[in-house]
């Protein structure tokens, strides 16, 4: 039987993140094991943590806001090389 895994926002920070390299090509999809680039859903997904980031304000610890500026800077310079 597996674990149950607990919901937290770095869980989905990292889960959106995903989804975004797997859409720059970065990362093989888990299913299918493709790699393939959709930049408009690269772009998408980083727009989804950007906005997360506008609705959070002043609502996450110092941990968690580090970590999502940190994924999202990362994020937008891979975008950019994809």
């Amino acid at each position: 039987m597996s674990e149950k895994m607990e919901a937290s926002f770095s869980i989905l920070t990292m889960s959106i993140a995903s989804s975004a390299c797997m859409s720059m090509g970065l990362a093989p999809d888990p299913q299918s094991g493709q790699v393939d680039k959709d930049k408009n859903m690269a772009r998408f997904n980083i727009d989804l943590l950007l906005m997360l980031k506008d609705k959070t304000k002043n609502n996450l610890t110092e941990e968690e806001r580090k970590f999502l500026d940190q994924m999202i800077s990362d994020l937008q310079m891979k975008f950019v090389q994809a």
